[in-house]
């Protein structure tokens, strides 16, 4: 049997010195999490002067850091990170150990999982704690790793029984950020980090950053559409009404396949997860890879001409019709009612 420890690590992306939003969203996430296994929420930070990184995981709930700060870890390089994580993880054996499913995260995650010899799980959209009876055998507060499977027609839930260190990414957005009303009195463990010849195999030339112009996860309102608007024309339907109401315009996949809209402000399973206060969904049928990014937003409308389109499932209100007839009969009575 594997004992584990109960312990849940949380890798802390930073940039620029900034820690990384799905960062402080696991942290969220493995308080919960923590506390459900009786152990400790731990990060871990790699960076340079990256004390105040680690002094703001205490905000999140992290009752201990592992910090490594060095000149030659200001910016990301992957044999110097790994080397370092590789080695906490397999010294200290963490019974959970979390990574956001960015660039980096899918970069770092897998060689750490290798270097240690245990699972990992990508793009997770939900992470629990559960008992398991799996092949006859029991086994005591595993890690459920849930998330999309099989071009996102269904849900799997993924355990690595036989390892004691269960590791996974998650995908940016899926958990909420919640801060603490009062940080954690934590502490600070310094690290050593000794440069190693094979670290600077490679060198860091240049750096070219830009910033993202377009920020779903922020907006309150979002207007979203889908294939089911017919054409690019029509789809300046949902455009006209974002501006209306002051919201961000969002599409399906299905949408931005069709060219109607942009990647960037794509919600769903292989887009962006949001939260808003209103998500409209006009036009769109509310496949599971769709719902997986917007299910949880605050209040749903939905207007598809199908009364049967799954979106109505997750909706607080739906509307059968022609999306065409009826965006223009919403903005008609807001600008009324704004006079």
């Amino acid at each position: 049997m594997i004992t584990r420890n109960n312990d849940v690590w949380v890798f802390i992306e930073q940039r620029g010195g900034k820690p990384a939003d799905v960062s402080l969203e696991l942290l969220s996430k493995g308080r919960k999490l923590a506390y459900q296994l009786n152990g400790n929420l731990k990060a871990v930070v790699i960076g340079f002067k990256a004390e105040s990184i680690a002094k703001e995981t205490f905000r999140y709930g992290a009752t201990e850091v592992l910090l490594a700060d060095h000149p030659e870890l200001e910016h990301y390089r992957t044999l110097s990170y790994s080397r370092v994580l590789s080695e906490l993880v397999d010294k200290y054996r963490p019974g959970v150990v979390l990574f956001g499913a960015t660039i980096i995260g899918r970069d770092l995650a897998p060689r750490i999982a290798s270097f240690i010899k245990s699972g990992l799980t990508a793009d997770c959209t939900d992470l629990q704690i559960s008992d398991v009876k799996y092949l006859r055998n029991e086994y005591k507060n595993l890690l459920l790793q849930i998330r999309p499977a099989f071009g996102g027609n269904i849900i799997a839930t993924i355990i690595s029984p036989e390892v004691d260190v269960q590791m996974a990414t998650v995908r940016e957005g899926v958990m909420r950020l919640e801060p603490l009303d009062k940080p954690v009195d934590g502490k600070i463990v310094p690290v050593p980090y000794q440069p190693s010849e094979f670290d600077s195999i490679v060198k860091i030339i240049e750096q070219h950053t830009q910033e993202n112009k377009v920020n779903l996860k922020s907006a309150p309102i979002i207007v979203a559409g889908g294939y089911g608007l017919g054409t690019k024309e029509n789809f300046k339907l949902v455009q006209e009404l974002a501006a209306t109401i002051g919201g961000e315009v969002a599409g399906s996949r299905a949408a931005v396949d069709a060219g109607f809209i942009t990647p960037d402000r794509q919600v769903g399973q292989t887009g962006v997860t949001v939260r808003p206060k209103l998500y409209i969904a006009i036009g769109i049928s509310g496949a599971i890879q769709h719902r997986a990014g917007m299910q949880e937003s605050n209040k749903i409308i939905a207007i598809n001409s199908d009364p049967e389109a799954p979106i109505f499932g997750v909706a607080h209100y739906g509307i059968v019709g022609d999306a065409a007839q009826i965006i223009p009969t919403f903005i008609n009575v807001f600008k009324q009612k704004l006079r």
